[in-house]
């Protein structure tokens, strides 16, 4: 059961025993503590600046490549959906773009003021912020390629701005000052047709469609691709697609989705995890890391 709670000097909403299920795209996860909906930056600023120094804190946009166990997570929540959602196109053909913003928008309206980098991002069913703190891609692109510099937030509230070399980037990771936050981003582009990106987006999407599970509770891809190889390809030779755990099944259209056909736990899902990544080391000797962020208490 949840409840609004009212923090003196607080705009936003914040509610106490959460389900984080109504928050992810695989639509499990046991309860927050609190879930703060900040209602813009200052009001979330004045939030973190009232926490305990110890008081843990994730923060969670729309929920995709995200595992929250059942047991829920400790201390605060903040909930990025909808929020921190600005787009503004700056001199010199770059851009600053809000940690709320969903990729696929960021892809669209890159391309409709005929700036061209992004397009894959709209491949991705996750945020801006997201795709920062993992250094997301699909198609061929990804996001820190592109990445100027970015503004973060620290546990207190403080707002930093950071180069792009203050960074360690690879492949789906990032590394940066501990105990911060993206709240934005400035990418530099380069000017192209209109047209041309909105048919290479529309083209992503026709790709994504026809290949991925869309329309299924899911995370997006659950394992990272070893080098030389594909995840996918791999889960299918040892013979697992259409696998299930419960509720929770290898899909049968990409073998790198897991999909919850409507009463997978998050124990369940996690089990499958690694059931998979155990199958597959055993028959390819190949160890699958997951992309997928698991957080949160166990049952």
């Amino acid at each position: 059961m949840t409840q609004q709670a009212v923090i003196n000097g607080i705009r936003g909403e914040v509610r106490v025993n959460e389900p984080m299920s109504s928050h992810t795209s695989w639509r499990v996860g046991g309860p927050a503590d609190r879930l703060f909906k900040p209602a813009d930056l200052d009001d979330l600023r004045a939030y973190m600046a009232m926490l305990p120094a110890n008081e843990p804190v994730t923060w969670v946009g729309l929920g995709s490549n995200l595992l929250v166990r059942d047991g829920g997570i400790r201390g605060s929540v903040i909930a990025m959906k909808g929020q921190l959602s600005k787009i503004e196109m700056l001199d010199n053909d770059q851009v600053c773009i809000e940690a709320g913003v969903s990729c696929a928008k960021a892809a669209r309206e890159c391309a409709r003021a005929g700036l061209v980098g992004l397009e894959f991002l709209a491949g991705i069913p996750g945020t801006v912020g997201g795709a920062l703190a993992m250094n997301a891609g699909a198609f061929g692109g990804e996001t820190w390629e592109h990445v100027v510099k970015v503004t973060s937030m620290d546990h207190s509230g403080g707002m930093h701005t950071r180069q792009r070399d203050e960074y360690n980037v690879g492949y789906r990771t990032v590394k940066g000052p501990e105990g911060e936050w993206f709240i934005a981003a400035v990418f530099k582009l380069k000017p192209g047709d209109t047209e041309a990106s909105s048919r290479a987006i529309k083209a992503l999407l026709e790709k994504r469609n026809s290949s991925q599970p869309i329309g299924e509770p899911s995370c997006g891809s659950v394992f990272r691709n070893p080098e030389g190889d594909y995840s996918g390809r791999l889960i299918e030779s040892v013979g697992l697609k259409g696998y299930c755990i419960g509720d929770a099944c290898v899909s049968e259209k990409h073998a790198n989705f897991i999909i919850n056909k409507g009463n997978a736990s998050a124990a369940d899902i996690e089990t499958l995890i690694q059931h998979v990544q155990d199958r597959v080391k055993q028959e390819c000797g190949i160890h699958l890391q997951h992309e997928v962020r698991i957080i949160g208490e166990a049952c």
